[in-house]
């Protein structure tokens, strides 16, 4: 076993026991602790796995924003979740496998991970991409280049929207705060 799959496979098991700590915590700040965690690891992962644009997204929005936006949330709310009746528990498990089951036979149908005869890998458009990158943007890394030029416009739309459900969730938590003191001027 060659030393990145031994660091893929030790951080896959580290997203696992992460991922069942988060199922098992009942108080909500681990869990915003171990959401970005989880976040964290993930982002690792992708960088091991040369996809830096993903992990870079990973990093701020998963580990960074989100974090910080659930313990503003936390803020709102009780520190301890509420319990929930057994068969609202069995029903989200049920729907939980329901989707696994999917997701797996749908992963069934992907190429094999690093394969050569992939449709990204014989896009008309990857040999231009890859021969121009540096003479056109100047800039070395070629996924880089591609998200930050040809791609421009996606990028920024991703941005817009990434900033627009922050302005969004900042608004809600504003009007709740606005309720509470309002309620408490009240006699």
């Amino acid at each position: 076993m060659t030393v990145d799959i031994a660091l893929n496979v030790l951080l896959l098991s580290f997203l696992a026991i992460t991922g069942l700590a988060i199922a098992r915590v009942r108080n909500l700040f681990p869990v915003a602790m171990l959401t970005g965690l989880y976040s964290l690891l993930s982002a690792s992962l992708f960088q091991l796995l040369d996809a830096v644009d993903v992990a870079l997204t990973e990093a701020a929005v998963g580990a960074g924003v989100m974090t910080v936006l659930f313990l503003a949330t936390f803020g709102l709310t009780r520190a301890r979740e509420k319990s929930v009746p057994r068969s609202r528990t069995a029903i989200g498990l049920v729907v939980t496998g329901l989707t696994g089951a999917a997701l797996f036979y749908a992963s069934l149908d992907m190429p094999h991970f690093g394969a050569a005869d992939t449709p990204v890998q014989e896009h008309p458009l990857r040999e231009r991409y890859l021969e121009t990158v540096r003479e056109e943007i100047d800039v070395p890394n070629a996924v880089t280049a591609v998200l930050a030029s040809y791609r421009g416009y996606d990028t920024l739309g991703e941005v817009t929207v990434v900033l627009t459900a922050g302005v969004g969730v900042l608004m809600l938590l504003g009007v709740s705060r606005r309720g509470r003191h309002d309620d408490d001027k009240e006699p």
